[in-house]
């Protein structure tokens, strides 16, 4: 299968639902504000997340959801602290004498560079495993901007992964399926956003996090 992006074959695939999708559930979390289809309900483990500088650890959880061979995931990590937590963490440096890049605030590093660090993790992670990446690009789901990977691994799965950054939480989502099965479509095409009330928000032009948030549209 030549390698295009997860809207192209969403395309493709649009008139006839694979087999593989039927029985999938909507889930929606109002915990991490997001909402998917999965073959299953999740599981879920709390996590701690080193941030790309190493001076702070955040708040997380992982969903797992497997059925028949294929794997998928939705990684969160709550970045909402972060300003405070390095406001902090600055103080107690200067208190301690240190000066200079020492004690430098690096939250606008941290924040604005989250998804570019998730990126390169999962590159990396695949690249010493000997898995074969086949594409990186700019993707989008409800028009909040993100990006998108395509890996092969040895034994000929299929490994799609993106990444976006919503309401200073950070999504990283995985699927992978067995050699020559159809991709992972169904689970990366439905990821949307939830606001507090539960509903799934669509914005009206790009959204980039830390940016003037755009308007809802319909």
């Amino acid at each position: 299968m030549s390698v295009i992006s997860i809207f192209a074959v969403a395309l493709m695939l649009f008139v006839s639902v694979p087999s593989f999708a039927q029985g999938w559930i909507e889930y929606d979390n109002r915990v991490d504000f997001f909402g998917v289809n999965l073959p299953a309900q999740p599981s879920v483990k709390d996590i701690k997340y080193n941030t790309e500088y190493g001076v702070q650890v955040l708040p997380g959880r992982v969903y797992n959801s497997e059925a028949g061979g294929e794997r998928y995931s939705i990684t969160v990590v709550d970045y909402s602290n972060l300003q405070k937590m390095e406001a902090e963490r600055v103080k107690q440096c200067r208190a301690a004498g240190g000066e200079g890049d020492v004690c430098m605030d690096i939250y606008m590093h941290e924040m604005r560079g989250a998804v570019i660090f998730a990126t390169w993790n999962l590159l990396n992670n695949a690249l010493q495993k000997g898995s074969k990446v086949t594409r990186v690009a700019y993707s989008r789901t409800d028009l909040v901007e993100g990006q998108e990977l395509y890996m092969t691994n040895g034994d000929g799965s299929m490994v799609i992964a993106s990444i976006y950054m919503h309401e200073n939480r950070l999504y990283i989502l995985e699927g992978t399926v067995p050699a020559n099965s159809p991709p992972p479509v169904v689970f990366f095409t439905s990821m949307g956003f939830l606001d507090q009330e539960g509903k799934r928000i669509r914005y009206s032009s790009p959204y980039v996090n830390g940016l003037p948030k755009p308007a809802r549209g319909r």
